[in-house]
């Protein structure tokens, strides 16, 4: 084996894995309408992925209110719970585990999916970013996200529960956990940042309070379905999307100990991968081990041997790929054999049919 520590089987939690290897969560935007239904092309999709050690889903939106782009899945109706049941069904009958991540997107969003209304947030600032719509003719565009509305304080304490809710959902549809997305420009991670959270009350001032809503949605999940069925996605160093806070190493800091003390089963560190992106420090590896006791996962442009390394320096359990996985169903393998990866047509990355999604070989 070239890659011995990245072929380790693992337990994390109650989930027993084959391999350190995670296929990643991405968006396809490839749900049936109306009513963001995941069907059977999605299940066929991930099925043909279950050698991954573990899944993560594509971000799931917990309500009508925490979607910003279309087609994308959400767990909060009949409907949807029972089409995620197929998808869970599939993976499980290859042999794959299969884990749910639970997602508002929170400023990143457009009035078109809120009856004409805006976006929510910690406070009323613009992103500054885009987001993928699909217009009345079906064709599929990025555009300009406006200036959210501030969230009241008791309308974060309903978030809450529909996260809650969220993750009870996931588990009928049968997924083996959750994992709560605070990564990368959206809600949770709006409220740890100094510059999208300019609040005054128990939810913002301090970095302590910033890091309050994050705390709270996870201990009402991990409540709710176990700690050793929750997780969570972090991204410190991710600037993106008017996310570059000086604070924010700090405060991932604070909720790690926080996390750490509600017990649940992994934080996943979501790493930029673009050229000349920066890079995380071994220094802030070391603080968030010294923090956190349950598994870390990372994910971020990793090869092979990069992520066997890093597993074998002890500073990750599990790494997580995400565009290999898209054309490459059976990475695992060809990682293994040391075989050629197959590229990706990026014109179907979003939304359309089972061209560039479920088309993709196996290995020959």
């Amino acid at each position: 084996m070239n890659y011995p520590h990245l072929f380790q089987p693992l337990a994390l939690a109650n989930i027993d894995l084959a391999s350190r290897i995670v296929m990643a969560p991405m968006t396809r935007a490839r749900t049936n309408q109306p009513g963001n239904i995941p069907n059977e092309m999605m299940a066929e999709y991930y099925a043909q992925r279950a050698s991954a050690g573990l899944i993560i889903s594509e971000a799931t939106q917990i309500s009508n209110q925490g979607q910003g782009y279309s087609f994308t899945p959400g767990i909060h109706s009949a409907e949807q719970i029972a089409g995620w049941r197929k998808v869970t069904n599939a993976v499980h009958a290859a042999g794959g585990k299969i884990i749910l991540q639970l997602w508002h997107v929170g400023r990143m969003s457009h009035p078109i999916f809120h009856n004409g209304g805006l976006p929510v947030a910690p406070s009323a600032l613009s992103p500054e970013a885009q987001v993928w719509v699909v217009d009345d003719s079906g064709v599929g565009r990025m555009v300009d996200c406006p200036a959210p509305r501030a969230l009241e304080t008791d309308e974060i304490h309903g978030i809450v529960n529909d996260f809650r809710l969220g993750a009870a959902n996931a588990i009928k549809a049968g997924f083996d956990g959750v994992e709560i997305h605070g990564a990368n420009g959206y809600l949770i991670d709006q409220f740890l940042r100094s510059t999208s959270n300019l609040r005054t009350d128990e939810y913002g001032g301090s970095l302590e309070n910033r890091v309050n809503f994050l705390e709270e949605v996870t201990r009402a999940v991990a409540t709710e379905v176990g700690p050793e069925r929750t997780g969570i996605r972090l991204a410190p160093y991710i600037t993106a999307r008017g996310m570059a806070c000086p604070e924010i190493i700090p405060a991932i800091l604070e909720a790690a100990r926080r996390l750490d003390q509600l017990h649940i089963a992994y934080i996943h560190l979501s790493e930029a991968d673009w050229d000349d992106a920066p890079q995380v420090p071994e220094a802030f590896r070391h603080e968030l081990r010294d923090a956190f006791g349950g598994a870390i996962i990372v994910a971020g442009g990793y090869d092979a041997e990069r992520a066997n390394r890093i597993i074998g320096d002890d500073l990750a359990d599990l790494v997580a790929f995400g565009r290999p996985f898209i054309a490459n169903p059976d990475l695992p393998a060809r990682l293994a054999k040391n075989l050629p990866l197959a590229g990706f047509d990026g014109k179907t990355l979003f939304g359309g049919g089972s061209a560039g999604y479920i088309d993709y070989p196996p290995a020959d």
